[in-house]
């Protein structure tokens, strides 16, 4: 099957790209949708796979299956109606489509929604939570990264009701610079990022209400910090929380174990030993791991990925493989 590439200069499409090139039911197809084109991307292979434009009956006549769209989220709702309309699904990496109803995209992205249609249909792909409808949907809209990370360790933490949610969940999320794209900005300048480490959007980060929406919380029981480090790629977030009704960190683990036992993509860690960085790196994974403190209930959960994988193309092609029938491992393990 071929599946076409929008946005494969970036780092999540080139990432998309190299996964699919390793896929042995997928040829990547990349598809330019910009007019004025650009030199090609430094990431992949000098003799990539064949480019063609986004024209929607082209990609009708080349057969695509699937397209990715690793667009900003304007840019998704622009092109997302035309290839959904000459039968290509779509997989998309950008908020347009994650946020259920316009009014939530409005207030969280400060934009207006121009593809409410389309915002009602999309189907959430997290994989490990709502595996049941990606099968059959025409649009997924792909998680962000932050909120992969999150939902993996709070989710079942709360459907066990272990979690004293009047003392509220602090999560201290901090990922590698390729998490805010590879347009050129100051912020994220070698000058800027080299030896430092800064907080950016407090208690404003667009990633929030995807945890809310998913763990089931309140805006007001959930506080969220997003920390930008020194380094190319990774996210690696610290979940501060009171426990109720455990008494060790081995019954919180076996509540994650209950859970993930099946998934192939969710690894967990020894109470004692916790996650980094260098164990999920260029890797689907997510690596979970607990300290807790019995005498005052303090619990804190370490929860790592890689953002450019399972933090966006590689829970892409995880979709797409339940989408298009190959098993979802297939290009990833």
């Amino acid at each position: 099957m071929k599946a076409g590439i929008v946005g494969y200069r970036g780092y999540s499409g080139a990432e998309l790209v190299r996964i699919l090139e390793k896929h042995p039911g997928v040829e990547p197809v990349l598809l330019e949708h910009r007019a004025e084109g650009g030199a090609p991307c430094p990431l992949l292979h000098p003799t990539g796979p064949q480019t063609l434009p986004c024209d929607p009956e082209i990609i009708k006549a080349e057969g695509l299956a699937v397209v990715f769209l690793a667009t900003p989220p304007e840019v998704s709702m622009d092109l997302a109606p035309a290839l959904l309309a000459v039968g290509t699904r779509v997989v998309d990496l950008s908020g347009a489509f994650r946020l259920g109803t316009p009014a939530n995209y409005t207030a969280w992205y400060k934009a207006e929604h121009t593809q409410p249609d389309l915002l009602a249909e999309a189907v959430y792909g997290l994989p490990e939570f709502c595996r049941e409808r990606i099968p059959a949907a025409r649009l997924i809209s792909n998680p962000g990264c932050y909120p992969t990370a999150a939902n993996l360790a709070i989710r079942p933490l709360i459907d066990a009701g272990v979690i004293d949610r009047t003392a509220g969940i602090v999560c201290d999320a901090k990922s590698g610079v390729s998490g805010a794209g590879r347009k050129p900005s100051l912020t994220t300048s070698f000058c800027e990022v080299t030896e430092n480490f800064s907080a950016y959007s407090i208690l404003k980060h667009r990633h929030v209400p995807e945890v809310l929406m998913i763990a089931g919380l309140e805006e007001r029981e959930f506080s969220f910090t997003a920390q930008l480090l020194p380094i190319d790629r990774g996210i690696l977030e610290t979940i501060y929380f009171r426990a109720t009704g455990v008494k060790s960190a081995d019954d919180l683990i076996a509540i994650y174990d209950r859970r993930y036992r099946n998934e192939p993509f969710v690894r967990l860690f020894v109470p004692g030993r916790v996650p980094d960085l260098h164990g999920v790196a260029r890797t689907n994974l997510c690596d979970i791991g607990v300290t807790y403190d019995a005498a005052t209930g303090r619990a804190v959960v370490i929860s790592a990925i890689d953002n450019l994988v399972k933090g966006a193309a590689g829970q892409a092609v995880q979709n797409m493989n339940l989408m298009l029938g190959f098993p979802e491992t297939e290009a990833l393990l």
